[in-house]
């Protein structure tokens, strides 16, 4: 399993002096790892461009102000089709970081795999026997990697309720 922390602005983790999402999802890895269940941080979503302050907005501003925010960083995507995904984020209001980090990371395994199959059909490759589903919606969703995206595992805590060298 991979517990993907939806990243925060660089000048809140500065603010803060630590990334929420990120010591929420070590913190659970750790104890899923405790149980026997494999799971990993993976640092692979990033922000693009900078966003406004989401306090204050509404849900449909929050999407707007989200919307292409986010991007998984180069060899990302070979990380994310390695198990299920669970998207960790430190608090949800209306859930657009949530949608936003979703939506990067089903986008960033969908183009490689179309690009995978691209290089399949220019090479002559014949996919048949396959059904040839490159553009089938079959790809965006399926048993294994970031196709299974499990959007939200959210945990509202302070940030005093953990211990920094624990995890």
């Amino acid at each position: 399993m991979l517990l993907v922390p939806v990243p925060s602005a660089r000048r809140a983790v500065r603010a803060r002096g630590h990334d929420p999402a990120r010591r929420i999802a070590l913190a659970a890895a750790a104890g899923l790892r405790r149980t026997g269940t494999p799971a990993r941080v993976p640092a692979v979503l990033r922000q693009r461009r900078a966003v406004a302050d989401q306090s204050g907005l509404d849900s449909r501003q929050r999407l707007a102000n989200l919307a292409g925010a986010l991007e998984v960083a180069p060899g990302g995507v070979r990380l994310l089709r390695a198990g299920p995904v669970v998207l960790v984020d430190d608090l949800m209001t209306t859930g657009a970081s949530l949608t936003e980090a979703a939506r990067a990371v089903r986008s960033a395994v969908y183009l490689a795999r179309a690009r995978e199959g691209m290089g399949l059909r220019n090479s002559g490759t014949r996919r048949e026997e396959e059904g040839n589903r490159m553009y089938d919606a079959s790809e965006m969703t399926g048993t294994n990697g970031a196709d299974e995206v499990i959007c939200a595992a959210v945990v509202a805590s302070s940030p005093d309720s953990f211990e920094i060298g624990r995890n």
